[in-house]
């Protein structure tokens, strides 16, 4: 019974949007399950998909909370 995880940053997918839309969660389960599915044969009714939000507040990278990072690096990571 495989479990699938997956973290998402909680800041939507589109202007003015601070989460993700049931309907982008959805199509996230679905896609992970059918790969699942697809590589190791794994029926979808034993396939469980956990989807974490996490606030911006609490992830970084670069050794900068996130907005620090981009604030220092507008270009991302280019």
């Amino acid at each position: 019974m495989p479990i699938v995880t997956i973290q998402i940053t909680r800041e939507g997918s589109g202007d003015g949007r601070d989460s993700v839309t049931e309907q982008e969660k959805a199509e996230l389960i679905k896609g992970a399950s059918e790969l699942l599915l697809r590589v190791l044969h794994k029926p979808l009714v034993s396939t469980f998909v956990v989807i974490q939000e996490v606030p911006l507040e609490n992830w970084g990278w670069g050794g900068l909370p996130a907005l620090e990072f981009r604030r220092q690096h507008p270009d991302g990571l280019k």
